[in-house]
């Protein structure tokens, strides 16, 4: 069967932490990951701020995340989502290998890859020396004059983990002599280093070499001159592109860069669909973090399939007829009409079942019920819609419209 409770779109951190939690609550949980499991993070070769693990490598700590989430049931699957439907309260998920999963929840954790500058050189080539993971290639180029480009902390701390390797690591830097984007304590590690040089208010226009890498055409951007460094090897480290390239059609807000929106549930603009990790807007892309966005995206879900669960036990397969009423709680009307009617309802001996909705949460529900406005009620009975009150505020005529 490929019906899931929660479908969980990446193995990075994130999605193995929305893993561990969905499948330890008992939710049928299934990560479909199309690359390594961990992610970005199972190419950090050290990590050494994970609390409690003192100091690990990426892959083993992910390799604990997948034991982990595997322990309490949840499966895992290697495959590429190409398409989606999030907007129906049954969710659509469909796999470059032809497969199509339903689930009620999804969590998209997808994470990011590395941005190219996308200079003459650089692609043609991409694994003859140009590199974009330092804990992936860097022993590659031992004894070898490697150029780094980039200054933030991915840069600085990968160029340092370069050292160990190569003979020398030159950092191409945008910014006046002294000012990395780095955090302090790894800019004053790198300038202590002796294999670590810069070269300040620069940039590379080209990768230079036939077969392979053999040299980078660097401007400064000051004075215009242009000059050669003869290397083997160059790293890009120049930021982080989402890959949300999926969701395009798919109802999912994104930022202009393709960041997702989410708020402190991790939900995003669609009931029932949460973005977790480096794929979301946020302030800090680490595994920590990226965890913590696993977790809360998890037990959210939960309760959002448990409300699913509720309303179709109470609402659609109720024995009694079902009034479900909309309501907005900034709407003063709306909830003096609920008001009313529960009143009106009690008189009438009770032959009603009331379910409120709070349509600023349920805007799923209102669509498919068609409640454009509150207040608005509609009469359900065994789930089929039998009629729409008025909604009036006259008690006489509203105990007409129940006893008709």
């Amino acid at each position: 069967m490929n019906n899931y409770d929660i479908v969980i779109i990446g193995g990075g951190p994130a999605g193995l932490s929305a893993a561990i939690y969905g499948a330890r609550a008992r939710l049928k949980s299934l990560v479909i990951n199309k690359g390594s499991i961990g992610g970005l993070a199972h190419t950090t070769r050290e990590i050494v701020n994970y609390p409690g693990y003192g100091e690990t490598t990426g892959p083993k700590l992910m390799k604990d995340f997948k034991n982990h989430a595997e322990g309490f049931g949840a499966e895992f699957l290697k495959d590429e989502v190409l398409e989606v439907d999030l907007c129906q309260e049954e969710k659509v998920i469909k796999t470059k290998k032809g497969q199509t999963f339903t689930a009620k929840a999804v969590i998209i954790a997808c994470g990011s890859i590395p941005r190219l500058l996308n200079i003459p050189g650089e692609m043609r080539l991409r694994g003859s020396g140009v590199a974009y993971c330092a804990t992936c290639d860097a022993e590659f180029f031992e004894g070898e004059d490697v150029v780094v480009v980039g200054s933030g902390d991915q840069a600085i701390e990968e160029g340092m983990y370069i050292t160990k390797y190569a003979n020398k690591v030159t950092t191409i830097v945008l910014h006046d002599e002294g000012i990395l984007d780095c955090n302090k304590l790894s800019a004053e590690k790198a300038f202590e280093n002796e294999k670590m040089n810069f070269v300040w208010n620069s940039t590379i226009e080209e990768v230079i070499g036939k077969a392979n890498v053999e040299g980078v055409k660097i401007k400064n951007i000051k004075t215009g001159e242009s000059s050669l460094l003869t290397c083997q090897g160059i790293f890009f480290f120049v930021g982080m592109i989402p890959s949300t390239g999926f969701l395009k059609d798919s109802g999912v807000k994104m930022d202009s860069r393709g960041y997702i929106p989410v708020n402190e549930l991790m939900e995003t603009n669609l009931e029932g669909v949460y973005a977790v990790g480096d794929n979301r807007v946020k302030y800090l892309r680490q595994v920590v973090s990226a965890a913590g966005d696993g977790a809360t995206a998890a037990v959210a879900a939960e309760r959002y399939i448990e409300e699913i669960n509720d309303f179709r036990a109470n609402v659609l397969e109720s024995e009694r007829p079902v009034i479900l009423s909309f309501f907005d709680p900034m709407v003063e009307e709306s909830l003096a009409f609920t008001t009313l009617l529960e009143k009106v309802v009690k008189e009438c001996g009770d032959k009603y079942k009331i379910v409120k909705v709070d349509i600023s949460r349920k805007k799923t529900l209102a669509e498919k019920y068609g409640a454009n406005k509150v207040p608005f009620s509609i009469v359900l009975t065994k789930g089929t819609v039998d009629k729409q009150l008025s909604c009036s505020m006259d008690t006489e005529e509203l105990k007409v419209q129940l006893k008709a």
